[in-house]
């Protein structure tokens, strides 16, 4: 009885694990094949990528452009696409390997070392000119195809404002788990792969494909076939505001004077549209997030030091305490002891600010939050330096769409009663204790008054287009909501901004000899941090040029050096002359085209 038990039970667990195993190969094959286990893979998807070899011509995502529509990304090239099949049959090995000008040995080794279809060449493809690509594809050699290939750049310029784009299952099912999307779909994660993300997601992939047997053969023949979305206006590329050139020549100045933490902001003075930005450390494309250089420096709030006088001038300058005849003791500190570094007497405002007297600034400071204690905050807003900067506007269903949703806002003061406290606003006046602000805030700051009080949202994308090029979207030039300074005030701050540089002890006399006049702003800030028993300090530079009639407004800031180390003069400079013989070039490129018109 106890064995008949015994035998019912061991059938009814066979059964069961029977029925079990029918269920799931029910689930396999008929009903969930299109979205199998919580990450919904397509099995029939995937049978199919088992038994295809394919060469990827262009994966489908939308590409960025600069301003002049050159790939910021990636880049386009000609190049040869060989199968492994053809080491299985006869071809015109010769002729190919006539029309590109490699010996016939070198096509025929590489194909037999394939396992899968590649592009002739390798990691370093050999380019063809559009004569050659279309010698070959008349040839009519299956499995020999002469295309356009997109690659990725190695170096990709503004990386951290372009941002990161990867595989992220979790993150997709969030963003767009009501589309029937693939789980390896790449999507943005940060910078403005990430804010452009539903815009330019890839519409599928371009690309040359056969089917295999098992044993790697042909499995319907020689037939390759060329798979493309073919939708003329998908994906949409997005055009930046970003000139590749001059973004080019900035990062290697930028290198080339060893700043490892910190960078460089160029704006247009017109349309405040960002022609540059740099930020250190470099991106580890490999572990973006093992360190700061996924981190975009130039949209996080820093330690800004004397840059911040400018606020406190223009506040100055509205309140008439810019008389020439109101003098302050530039011998003194902040805290009114004998300063063991400077001995510059008395000075006024315009003195003061050409030599960055911390005195008068704290003291003009101290004045000014007596009148109202939101006095500070109020101009460092209609300076653009506190508030967010980048576009925000509607955009289809889109309301209040952010271009670069990293940037973060800056401050003045932390605490409402730090407002009252004359130590602390002294500190403040000079650009200490708790002022901070981004780099695009300061070089947004010096683009306002270098246009005379006009404060405009600074843009790094100007359109969106069709694949065809066609319009998609256009990111209009706006103005920023607030207030802003008088032209009057503007104009002083121009004075005293040029003054700087100009003044034989300005702390900017070092950009006398440009060959653009500059106007501008230094700043040290401390920081607070210690290093093997070394205060570290933040470096500044922020101005407009050329003067007269001002076109850039650049910042240059390194972050964490030493005060006798770490100077940003050479760089700034370098960067003018740079952008100088550019433009000169320009110039004589764009005369030289219409005499020849």
């Amino acid at each position: 009885m106890f064995g008949k038990k015994r035998i019912y039970v061991l059938i009814s667990a066979i059964l069961l694990l029977f029925i079990i195993l029918l269920g799931r190969m029910a689930q396999i094959q008929l009903t969930n094949t299109e979205s199998f286990t919580d990450r919904n893979i397509n099995l029939l998807e995937a049978s199919v990528d088992q038994r295809t070899q394919a060469v990827v011509i262009d994966q489908g995502r939308g590409k960025f452009l600069d301003r002049n529509g050159e790939l910021l990304t990636h880049f386009s090239l000609p190049s040869l696409v060989l199968f492994p099949f053809l080491k299985e049959m006869e071809w015109d090995a010769k002729a190919v390997a006539s029309i590109i000008g490699v010996s016939e040995e070198a096509l025929l080794h590489a194909i037999k070392e394939a396992k899968e279809p590649f592009i002739f060449g390798g990691s370093d493809p050999f380019e063809l000119t559009e004569n050659q690509m279309k010698r070959i594809n008349e040839l009519q050699i299956p499995g020999v195809f002469a295309v356009h290939k997109q690659f990725t750049r190695k170096e990709i310029p503004a990386e951290q404002l372009i941002g990161i784009v990867r595989e992220n299952p979790v993150v997709l099912k969030e963003r767009y788990g009501d589309r029937d999307l693939p789980i390896n779909t790449m999507i943005g994660i940060t910078g403005l792969q990430a804010s452009f993300d539903e815009f330019i997601l890839q519409e599928g992939e371009t690309k040359l494909l056969y089917h295999v047997d098992a044993r790697g053969g042909p499995l319907f023949g020689i037939d390759v076939k060329y798979i493309d979305p073919a939708n003329p206006f998908y994906p949409v590329n997005v055009q930046t505001t970003i000139d590749i050139e001059i973004q080019q020549m900035i990062e290697a100045l930028t290198d080339r004077h060893n700043i490892q933490n910190g960078g460089v902001v160029l704006l247009d003075v017109e349309t405040n549209d960002i022609l540059a930005m740099v930020s250190r450390p470099h991106l580890n494309e490999n572990a973006p997030f093992d360190d700061e250089g996924s981190i975009n420096f130039m949209l996080t709030p820093q330690i800004i030091g004397s840059v911040f006088k400018t606020v406190v001038a223009a506040a100055a300058i509205d309140l008439e305490m810019d008389l020439p005849t109101n003098t302050f003791n530039c011998s003194l500190t902040i805290r009114d002891e004998v300063d063991p570094n400077y001995n510059y007497g008395y000075l006024n405002l315009e003195e003061s600010f050409a030599k960055s007297c911390n005195r008068t600034f704290a003291l003009l400071a101290e004045e000014i939050q007596k009148q109202d204690p939101a006095l500070l905050e109020k101009y460092a807003e209609k300076l653009s330096l506190t508030g967010i900067n980048g576009w925000i506007g509607d955009v289809f269903h889109y309301s209040n769409f952010q271009q670069l949703p990293d940037e973060k806002a800056g401050r003045v003061f932390n605490k409402d009663e730090d407002r009252k406290d004359s130590n602390l606003v002294r500190l403040t006046g000079i650009g200490q204790h708790e002022v901070r602000a981004t780099p695009l805030g300061v070089a947004s700051m010096m683009a306002t008054i270098a246009r005379g009080g006009d404060r405009l949202m600074t843009r790094a994308v100007s359109d969106l287009t069709y694949k065809n090029n066609t319009n998609f979207f256009e990111f209009p030039v706006q103005k920023q909501d607030g207030d802003t300074i008088s032209p009057y005030t503007a104009m002083k701050l121009q004075h005293l901004l040029r003054e700087v540089v100009v003044h034989n002890e300005g702390t900017g006399r070092w950009f006398q000899g440009l060959p653009y006049e500059v106007a501008g702003k230094s700043g040290t800030a401390e920081t607070g941090i210690e290093q093997n028993g070394i205060q570290l300090h933040n470096k500044w530079f922020a101005g407009y040029f050329p003067f007269k009639n001002p076109a850039y407004a650049l910042v240059v800031v390194n972050l964490d050096v030493p005060s006798e180390e770490g100077g940003i003069n050479p760089l700034f400079s370098d960067i003018v002359k740079g952008l100088y013989d550019l433009d000169q070039r320009r110039y004589q490129d764009m005369t030289a085209g219409k005499e020849a018109e």
